[in-house]
């Protein structure tokens, strides 16, 4: 395709594409749905080709302006590797009869693509909340009972994230004379805390990371690929551009990178083993953002792209399995080497890429992040420490994605199962994922040219003897451990429980225990709503006097104790009692005076009147 069209198409937004290719795709028939979503995320990549450094288009909105397209290099590095998923995942869906999750998967990838090229922040949120009905609806595209579960649980965690985010942005705006450009913020003050807050859920930080495992795992076999690449890396991107070198982000994201190889390593299912991986390599960027530097930066930007690669390319695999199988426990998987050999290939070209083994793409993007940690340990504890987590860490994504994964499903113990290889649209994309991740680790160059600072100028080299030679002792070192340790981690039919443990077990409870009390104020407010108001008036309306006077007796009567003598009481009671029979013998058709109707409605208007006023 021309330069010139590429421009032209690069004029409307890519996110602009994908959500007119969704409306599209949810009409047209099933013959003409599969060629289009190629051919939609064919021109969507082509727009992101398209796009140049420094473009920006904005629309007229309230006296404002949205600025729905804004590049730089570091949104540029995304909208590549978002748009390449996206076609690349086509592919991989070729089999999707329902319309739900392919119209769901493009609004949701619309979404990404718009908040990576938003350049205020009401054009972000707006994009923000589509990500997160879509996403959504990708995991009840599933079907089943526990993804409904699971997706009720998702959006109640993403709009509780999106609340923040919406008041972190007003308050922002209001402190910055109104002023909604996206860019980077300080801490100092109750917007910017608001912001990162909303933020760090959307990218899964502990302790508000359950929703990842607790959803992921629960999409269909292609759903789970979508998934994956998405909502954590927009967090990142957002992250970068907002909070870079911000040091409370360091020692989140070296904890968070722990946190996940625990989850992984004691995990059963599969798919779930691979979510708490996720949680692990985000660790890696976010503790790259809280360093700062152009070089951390920069290994920010070609992690996430290498990320979304291999960790796509290893869910493929886990979905091509649960395609075949049905199953997805380790416990019941085992074998499938004799009959999978392509799909345990590609698979392993996706395990070797995330424990950064050399020639894979994860070699040329973990050591920025590592070497910018270690470039400034001499001046500081923190990054010491970070330098120290990030290593152990690397062993441990050896461990659980590297070996672990790929051990239990493909060979350990044989569990008699024969199914056939995937289909031929899986293979072919997971063919496309594997020649990208050995491709760039071979040969980075076009990578490095997108990121954000010249690499010429920061003097990092990938393939030094020091970088290879370490790696490869992390690596074997990790072997090692993992079959030494091979008995304490056979996997049992266990779970394991994550922080959503509170609200899945602790929601119902409070809903009982605060059911009670409203529901009876509920029950008070209906029956006097439906019962005591209406027979109220009724009763009011048959003798107005009547019921005033009666009323007049009945607080006398209920007083009268504490005031007067038991004479006076007696004199109530039957003065009550009189009013009582007069007021029975009214006929109930009879007329009001008058001056009574005169006076009754006199004093509802006085009443109105000053409820108006006052």
């Amino acid at each position: 395709m021309s330069s010139l069209a590429l421009a032209s198409l690069a004029v409307v937004p890519p996110a602009v594409y994908l959500i007119v290719g969704a409306i599209l795709l949810a009409v047209v028939p099933r013959t003409v749905r599969r060629p289009l979503s190629v051919l939609v995320a064919a021109v969507t990549l082509a727009c992101v080709a398209g796009l140049e450094k420094g473009a920006h288009e904005a629309l007229s909105f309230w006296g404002g302006e949205l600025q729905w397209l804004d590049v730089d290099a570091l949104s540029l590095v995304f909208g590549w590797i978002f748009a390449l998923t996206i076609l690349v995942w086509t592919i991989y869906a070729w089999h999707l009869k329902g319309r739900l999750e392919l119209v769901s998967a493009f609004l949701y990838g619309g979404g990404a693509l718009g908040v990576v090229f938003a350049g205020d922040l009401l054009t972000l949120f707006l994009y923000w909340e589509l990500m997160a009905i879509a996403s959504t609806g990708v995991i009840l595209a599933a079907g089943t009972t526990s993804a409904r579960k699971a997706a009720m649980r998702y959006v109640c965690v993403h709009f509780t994230g999106g609340v923040l985010l919406l008041f972190g942005i007003a308050i922002h705006a209001a402190a910055q004379g109104g002023d909604l450009t996206f860019g980077a913020m300080e801490l100092d003050g109750a917007g910017p805390w608001l912001i990162l807050l909303g933020f760090a859920i959307n990218a899964a930080m502990p302790p508000f990371s359950a929703w990842l495992p607790d959803a992921y795992p629960e999409g269909s076999p292609s759903g789970s690929v979508f998934l994956s690449a998405f909502t954590t890396k927009t967090s990142v991107y957002v992250l970068a551009t907002a909070f870079a070198g911000t040091d409370l982000l360091i020692g989140m994201g070296a904890f968070m990178s722990l946190y996940g190889i625990f989850y992984a390593l004691n995990e059963n299912d599969a798919r779930r083993v691979l979510s708490y991986s996720i949680m692990n390599q985000v660790g890696f960027m976010i503790c790259g953002i809280g360093i700062g530097t152009p070089l951390a930066i920069n290994g920010v930007a070609a992690h996430a792209f290498c990320h979304i690669l291999y960790k796509s390319l290893l869910f493929m695999s886990a979905g091509a399995v649960l395609y075949r199988t049905g199953r997805s426990k380790c416990t019941e998987l085992g074998g499938l080497w004799r009959t999978m050999p392509w799909t345990l290939v590609f698979g392993l070209v996706g395990a070797l890429s995330i424990s950064a083994m050399p020639l894979t793409n994860g070699f040329i993007s973990k050591p920025m992040i590592v070497g910018a940690a270690a470039a400034g340990m001499a001046d500081s504890t923190l990054l010491w420490v970070a330098y120290l987590v990030l290593m152990v860490a690397s062993a441990g994504v050896s461990l659980h994605a590297g070996i672990k994964f790929p051990w239990f499903v493909f060979f350990a113990e044989d569990k008699g199962l024969r199914p056939k290889e995937a289909p031929f649209s899986m293979l072919l994309a997971m063919g496309i994922v594997s020649f990208l991740c050995i491709g760039l680790g071979c040969y980075p160059k076009p990578l490095y040219d997108l990121l954000p600072t010249d690499m010429a100028t920061l003097g990092f080299q990938a393939y030094t003897l020091d970088h290879v030679v370490l790696q490869l002792e992390v690596l074997v070192a990790s072997g090692f451990a993992f079959f030494l340790l091979l008995p304490v981690l056979k996997r049992t039919p266990t779970i394991t429980l994550d922080t959503d443990w509170f609200y899945r077990k602790g929601a119902p409870r409070f809903v009982a225990w605060v059911a009670g009390p409203l529901m009876g104020a509920f029950g008070w407010l209906s029956r006097s709503v439906h019962e005591t108001v209406p027979r109220g008036l009724r009763y009011f309306a048959k003798n107005p006097g009547g019921a005033a006077r009666l009323a007049y007796d009945r607080f006398l009567l209920g007083w009268a104790g504490a005031f007067r003598s038991m004479e006076a009481i007696d004199r109530a009671q039957a003065r009550l009692q009189g009013d009582q029979g007069r007021y029975e013998a009214t006929s109930p058709g009879a007329a009001w005076p008058i001056g009574t109707t005169v006076l009754y409605s006199a004093v509802a208007f006085l009443i109105f009147l000053l409820t108006y006023l006052f």
